[in-house]
């Protein structure tokens, strides 16, 4: 009730049908028996009931409701006048345009917070969707991806408990309604498989307009029974993402032939020049130089600097290539690389936990490729690395010479942009063998490695309440050095 004593027009959430609750009221209603079947293939989206009971598709105005945050989606000035800014800036008061200046803007696919205000939200998450355009349809893609995204990695930060989504994608931007759907569906769900915990609700507000296109493919990603799952599987399409979600790009994706020129079927109605055209798109075709005479260089010791820098780039943009290609999923379950807060100096902080990685169990090639695919994003501004070797064993350690093909492999920016490795609880065999690896194997990173004997060493330089901790580190540090701190922990870890 308003001070007037007038019924409030938000909406608790707690009130709305979930889209589980859906699926057994229409079964319920339906005078058709329901057979349990076994699903013939494997969907890459396969029935799970914990995150379908997370989804609620609602028909309605999403400032209207009673969430942790809602989404606004806006323009780079974070100014525009489409209907679902109006009614959040409108229902929000004065005070959130005022706030929206002290952002300076918004670029596209970012997400930015502030608070909800007048609101039943307590934030509101301001995102920037791509505009569209069939020739640059790869590039929207990607930010309408990153949009989503750093949404929900946002909303985990700020540990959240449910975030009500707009949809992000205007008229006014001209991206598709059905494929715009695909990315905000799939991107949720992965998101939600491996960060399940973090958020009990996902609200998807919807117009009249947008409604019928939510149904139709919220069954593809979010089945609801085995059944449904296997009827949706025709109809997914044949890009459904990476690991995370994310829009794997067919250019990317050099394709060899055994005979260029020579159409795989063995036909000659099309000849030789249809064939020509497509090897001429590929990157193989457009090569400078001559790569053996490089390589021999490069052993003789005589290639400039600038030439070996430019060789070093294109052999990492080809791991990055397959990093972003490759289904990483087993790699991300392991929950032994993530993000987390923040340090004293605002810098984004990574969590390594050693025990996570079973090094003689997985393969260690994907392991590479998860880690160039999860940090690449990152290390374009500074960060630092907390790595937790609590409790690891021999088979929990990195040898050195995958440490070695991962530092060759890299991107400069990741040596440059790091300021500071946290070694937590050590041991001595651990501090000798480091201490070995940067002082004959890779250079330059001595000086940022710290020895970290307790957890309370660590708040010096990031605050507790910014890193999630896996709880038996905590216990660990509790038994160990005897704190009584109430650490904040992450319970799936």
């Amino acid at each position: 009730m308003d001070p007037l004593g007038a019924p409030s027009n938000f909406v608790d959430i707690d009130g709305l049908q979930g889209w589980a609750d859906l699926y057994v009221a229409d079964q319920l209603n339906s005078s058709v028996p329901v057979e349990k079947t076994q699903v013939d293939a494997c969907s890459p989206f396969p029935y799970r009931k914990d995150i379908s009971e997370k989804i609620i598709l609602w028909r309605g105005d999403v400032a209207l409701l009673n969430c942790t945050a809602i989404v606004n989606t806006s323009n780079e000035s974070l100014t525009d006048k489409n209907p679902v800014s109006d009614s959040i800036c409108t229902h929000a008061g004065p005070d959130l345009r005022a706030e929206l200046q002290k952002l300076k803007g918004c670029r596209t696919g970012e997400a930015k917070l502030t608070k909800g205000f007048n609101l039943a939200a307590r934030f509101i998450i301001h995102t920037v969707g791509p505009k569209y355009k069939s020739r640059y349809r790869t590039a929207a893609e990607s930010s309408l991806y990153s949009c989503y995204r750093n949404i929900l990695q946002l909303a985990k930060e700020q540990a959240m408990s449910s975030v009500g989504f707009c949809v992000i994608n205007t008229v006014k931007r001209g991206y598709p309604l059905v494929d715009a759907t695909h990315i905000a569906l799939r991107t949720v769900r992965r998101f939600l498989e491996v960060h399940g915990e973090t958020l009990e609700k996902v609200v998807f507000a919807v117009s009249e307009i947008e409604e019928d296109t939510y149904q139709k493919l919220l069954p593809l990603y979010f089945p609801r029974s085995l059944e449904e799952e296997k009827k949706s599987l025709p109809f997914l399409p044949v890009d459904i993402g990476n690991a995370e979600g994310e829009p794997v790009v067919p250019e990317r994706q050099i394709r060899i032939s055994e005979k260029p020129g020579v159409s795989e079927d063995n036909s000659d109605e099309e000849g030789l020049e249809a064939d020509f055209s497509f090897i001429g798109s590929h990157a193989f075709a457009r090569m400078e130089g001559d790569v053996d005479k490089q390589r021999r260089l490069i052993l003789q010791g005589q290639l400039s600097e600038a030439a070996l820098q430019k060789q070093h780039q294109r052999n990492y943009n080809r791991w990055l290539c397959r990093a972003r290609a490759e289904d990483l999923s087993d790699i991300a379950s392991l929950k032994a690389l993530y993000q987390t807060g923040v340090d004293n100096c605002g810098r984004t902080v990574m969590a390594v936990v050693g025990r996570n990685i079973p090094v003689t169990l997985i393969d260690m090639e994907k392991a590479l490729l998860y880690f160039i695919h999860v940090m690449d994003h990152i290390v374009m501004k500074e960060y630092v690395i907390v790595y937790f070797h609590t409790l690891t064993n021999i088979y929990n350690h990195l040898d050195s010479d995958f440490l070695k093909k991962l530092s060759d492999i890299v991107d400069a920016k990741y040596k440059k942009n790091l300021k500071a490795l946290y070694f937590v609880h050590p041991t001595f065999r651990s501090k000798v063998s480091t201490w070995f690896f940067t002082t004959f194997t890779v250079s330059g990173l001595k000086d940022k490695i710290h020895h970290v004997e307790s957890l309370q060493q660590l708040f010096a330089a990031i605050p507790p309440e910014q890193i999630d901790f896996p709880p038996f580190v905590l216990e660990y540090d509790t038994r160990e050095n005897g704190s009584y701190y109430s650490y904040p922990s992450s319970p799936d870890l």
